[in-house]
């Protein structure tokens, strides 16, 4: 129950990290779900697996409680180069893909989890599929009645509090236009060129972001048609777009709505198949407030931040249950140089004792 051992953690991490649990691994998602697992003990194990992808709860007992606390972990990392699972350390920093994002923070959560006795019921969440969506992890599990009354995610936050994310949108824009030989445009209508202007009358209306803002941004992560042919007008073409708006964004609300209102903006055809609200936290309850002093006693500002990414705190927030991310800090999400900070991993381990030990029963 004491701190965390700064060498015998980072020949753990070394070895997670080493997996390369990616979406198109189902073997390394199982072995960095049953890694962790085997750290745990004699304790009870819940298996869940939805399209493929495996997940966890762990409690005491015999039967599952409504959990005071859940700690919420996932295991599941993005695509990277090799060497990237082969971690180095340079000072206090440890590179290697998921190190930041966020195997070294599951880590912490789980030997807190463990080590750790409440008179409450605490309950730890591993799930492999954050990275693509996390329906198949968080959200599976939560639709087989898993429930609780406060969420920690080990996302990076550098001991900071995640207490509001921003909504996401995955929609597709299609136009239809007429195919011709390209050298006879006038019997044509070219389809990209219509989707081009439906996509300027977009962006005209969400202007790309040149600076951090909590505002509703659009990307348009890709465009295609099905005309494979130089010499042809293409009579197809459509773009998806990922969009994150915050709370205050009234446009944003229901699959129906938002394609009426961005057909509106585009004149073209518009398909939603997701609408994911903003998360929200309570900034002032009780959870919130003694992990904020558990940060601050161990030297961190403890501050409240937004983020513009969406995370599973979405699925805890439209359910009624306060989530907020907590985790280790680092830079580098994603790309080539991820690293976690590791002069904030026994902080964080203690912090999250602290904060354990600190909830009143009942």
């Amino acid at each position: 129950m004491g701190s965390v051992d700064l060498d015998e953690f980072l020949a753990l991490a070394d070895d997670l990290l080493r997996i390369p649990s990616t979406a198109d691994r189902p073997a390394d998602l199982l072995r960095a779900l049953d890694f962790v697992l085997d750290l745990l003990g004699d304790l009870t194990v819940e298996r869940f697996e939805s399209n493929g992808k495996p997940s966890a709860l762990v409690y005491r007992g015999s039967a599952r409680p409504d959990f005071r606390v859940l700690f919420n972990a996932h295991l599941d990392v993005v695509p990277a180069a090799p060497e990237q699972f082969a971690p180095v350390r340079v000072g206090n920093r440890l590179h290697a893909r998921g190190a930041q994002d966020m195997k070294l923070s599951a880590l912490v959560l789980a030997l807190v989890f463990r080590d750790v006795p409440t008179p409450f019921p605490v309950g730890l969440q591993l799930v492999t599929d954050e990275e693509v969506g996390g329906r198949d992890g968080t959200l599976h599990q939560l639709e087989q009645g898993v429930t609780g009354r406060f969420v920690v995610i080990g996302e990076h936050s550098a001991l900071r509090l995640v207490t509001e994310s921003k909504g996401l949108v995955d929609a597709r824009v299609s136009v239809k236009g007429r195919a011709a030989h390209s050298a006879y445009p006038w019997l044509g209508d070219n389809a990209l060129v219509k989707l081009m202007r439906s996509l300027d009358a977009l962006l005209a209306a969400y202007p790309p972001a040149t600076e951090e803002a909590w505002r509703t941004t659009v990307n348009i992560a890709r465009v295609e048609t099905t005309n494979t042919a130089l010499n042809q007008i293409p009579a197809d073409a459509s773009a998806w777009l990922d969009i994150r708006f915050p709370p205050e964004d009234t446009d944003f609300r229901d699959p129906a709505q938002v394609a009426a209102h961005l057909a509106a903006l585009t004149g073209a055809e518009v398909e939603v198949p997701h609408v994911e609200p903003p998360h929200r936290a309570d900034p002032d309850s009780l959870d919130v407030r003694t992990l904020r002093r558990a940060a601050r006693d161990q030297g961190f500002s403890g501050d409240l931040l937004r983020k513009h990414g969406a995370a599973d705190s979405r699925f805890y927030h439209q359910r009624g249950i306060d989530a907020v991310i907590f985790g280790i800090g680092g830079d580098g999400q994603h790309g080539p140089d991820e690293y976690a900070d590791l002069t904030t991993v026994v902080p964080y381990h203690a912090a999250l004792t602290a904060y354990l030990k600190a909830l009143p029963n009942g």
